[in-house]
């Protein structure tokens, strides 16, 4: 399947991408090894793109932020694809929000691409195979890639690190809402976008705007190069979308420019390979006969405190080292 897609893909065809997608999270052997062979032929294709993370709480406005700046970039002639990533339904392990329907008009358009993706019980919401998908929409030509995470959990740590930006989407809150948001989240963004802002709500976004600047004049920049800007933006009434965009390539620009783009892609790729070993490991782990039949006791005796958790996973690794 994976050499009459590579052709296809790279000239731009969206359902041979769509398909290539699919290949890539199916879990199945035989076509992990195809998606293998398929993103070893495109490879040389990848790594044109922006790439930005977005994440906020539920409700800020994620979808409808997306769209609008999604809609921006075609404007401009960019090609935008969309990787949001869903919860899992707990039942049947799909998509459950349907990031299509929320961005119609973004879905319509032909030179963006929208693709839900369901969690698949993975850290943080976050995709096992979103990295690969990403790499699948840069090979088929998209020069913006979005990846768009739940807000829950760790998924902005997950996205963090994939992506160039981390772009951080706030509502309009002022105190109340700045002593909720986890410090390592803040640490982390790269561009606050305080949501919104129009209205009745135009004068409580320049307030939290002016408190998310303090409190990041109190963190040590992630970058020598870049120092995290806080915007206000409106994606209903189309406000303040030319700005994020403006300075999402300045920080792009400043990166590249100062070599810190490549170093953090190189680091991410490393950081890429430890986690599919560990997850390798783990399913490898898990389908072991001999710790499958010895798990389920030592699960017990665990819970009934009659061992230690570190002499049950010790045992448990004793066991499959053996075999």
């Amino acid at each position: 399947m994976s050499d009459s897609l590579a052709t296809p893909l790279l000239e731009g065809n969206r359902r041979a991408l769509a398909r290539a997608i699919t290949l890539v999270e199916s879990s199945r052997a035989d076509h992990r090894e195809q998606a293998q062979a398929l993103l070893a032929e495109i490879m040389p294709k990848t790594g044109g793109a922006v790439r930005i993370g977005l994440s906020g709480a539920p409700g800020v406005g994620k979808s409808t932020f997306t769209e609008a700046m999604g809609l921006h970039l075609t404007g401009l002639g960019h090609k935008v694809a969309v990787l949001a990533v869903d919860p899992s339904s707990a039942l049947t392990g799909g998509s459950i929000l349907g990031d299509k329907t929320r961005m119609e008009l973004l879905s319509r358009d032909k030179n963006a691409f929208i693709r839900p993706s369901p969690s698949g019980g993975t850290l943080g919401g976050v995709a096992r195979r979103t990295r690969e998908a990403m790499l699948l929409v840069e090979a088929a030509g998209y020069d913006v890639v979005i990846i768009e995470t739940v807000g829950v959990g760790q998924s902005e740590t997950a996205v963090a690190e994939m992506v160039d930006m981390f772009l951080l989407l706030q509502s309009p809150g002022g105190g109340d809402e700045l002593q909720g948001i986890k410090r390592g989240i803040m640490e982390m963004a790269d561009l606050i976008v305080v949501n919104k802002a129009d209205g009745a709500l135009e004068k409580p976004a320049k307030m939290a705007q002016a408190e998310y600047i303090g409190a990041l004049g109190l963190m040590r920049p992630k970058s020598p190069n870049w120092t995290p800007e806080v915007l206000l933006a409106s994606a209903l009434k189309n406000i303040g979308i030319t700005e994020v965009w403006d300075a999402i390539c300045t920080f792009e620009q400043r990166m590249v420019d100062s070599g810190e783009l490549l170093g953090n892609r190189a680091r991410q790729a490393t950081s890429w390979m430890w986690s599919e070993i560990g997850e390798g490991l783990m399913d490898r782990f898990k389908a072991d006969k001999a710790v499958a039949d010895r798990l389920p006791g030592l699960e017990k005796q665990v819970a009934d405190g009659q061992i230690t958790p570190s002499a049950a996973a010790a045992e448990l690794l004793g066991i499959f080292k053996a075999t």
